[in-house]
């Protein structure tokens, strides 16, 4: 197993002289390219084409623009020790996107052993306080040499968290419904976004039950259909019909269940991992005390943790 740098610094990972300070490259492949050299020390005779060609691709797949002004690409690599850091900046800007939030001024560019499970998240997860604080990306572009970068890194004391909690893995923007709310807008919802259950908050989004496709089914059908064999005699019985005249007046209050998995914000990942498996589920709801504050998908969980 890779060494891991959980409990470090972020400052360890990187030294003054993988920092481009003000570089004047506006395109985001020959950023890359140039940021990865910086790396070439740690990456071993013949890996730097290896990660330049990982990161764009990824890059290509799916932008790490995380915030105005902010792009953390990222890759792993095989036969890397350590995680590794380059970091950038910016006056102008570089374009890694074709919208309004592609141009970024500070760029940090993460590889991670490729046997190190979601090393990545735990590194974005020290950078939360940066990435969450605006102006963030101008602040650090005004620093006039990368010791000084170095520096800011250093002095907001940034360490690695030990392990990848649900907060990293989950999606903080999600489709829930309310108490209050009818048959009728969850049908909306289950169409517009294909979703299989929807979570159910209060008027404070505290978690109060979830509403599934199969129990908006059996709203449809009377108990007595689900145990007969031989539907024949009733096949032009119109249960959705019926469903249908009647949606706006039932309660999403009265078929909701309490049937679902719920962890904390900073549950550990094994144990998302856990309640997923035992259960047999897809997903599992992520609260903040009462509150629910996100969702994982095993769509999220999979795609995060074996190849972020």
């Amino acid at each position: 197993m890779a060494e891991t740098a959980n409990g470090a610094s972020f400052s360890s990972l990187f030294t003054s002289y993988q920092v481009l300070c003000h570089t004047e490259i506006s395109e985001r492949d020959a950023l890359i390219r140039e940021m990865v050299q910086a790396l070439g020390p740690a990456l071993g005779t013949g890996e730097v084409g290896n990660a330049v060609r990982r990161v764009i691709e990824r890059e290509e797949d799916m932008p790490s623009v995380v915030a105005p002004g902010i792009a953390i690409p990222h890759g792993r690599i095989r036969g890397l020790q350590r995680l590794v850091v380059a970091v950038a900046t910016s006056r102008k800007g570089v374009r890694f996107t074709d919208d309004d939030e592609g141009l970024v001024k500070l760029v940090i560019l993460v590889l991670a052993p490729h046997d190190s499970p979601a090393a990545y998240l735990q590194a974005v997860s020290s950078l939360a306080e940066i990435l969450q604080t605006p102006g963030s990306a101008d602040k650090v572009a005004a620093l006039e040499t990368g010791d000084g970068v170095w520096h800011f890194f250093d002095r907001g004391g940034l360490i690695l968290p030990d392990y990848v909690c649900a907060g990293d893995l989950m999606r903080r923007e999600f489709v829930s419904v309310h108490t209050d709310d009818t048959c009728e807008k969850a049908i909306d919802y289950f169409v517009k976004h294909q979703l299989a259950d929807l979570p159910v908050v209060d008027s404070d989004g505290k978690l109060v039950g979830l509403v599934t496709a199969d129990a908006l089914l059996k709203v449809c059908l009377p108990d007595y259909i689900l145990w007969v064999e031989d539907l024949s005699p009733i096949i032009n019985f119109e249960p959705f019909a019926e469903l249908l005249r009647n949606e706006e007046k039932t309660w999403l209050a009265d078929i909701m269940s309490d049937d679902y998995v719920t962890v904390a914000e900073d549950s550990p990942a094994i144990e998302v991992a856990k309640g997923m498996c035992k259960r047999g589920i897809r997903q599992v709801l992520v609260l903040r005390g009462e509150t629910l504050v996100g969702v994982i998908a095993i769509e999220d969980f999979i795609t995060k943790i074996l190849r972020e």
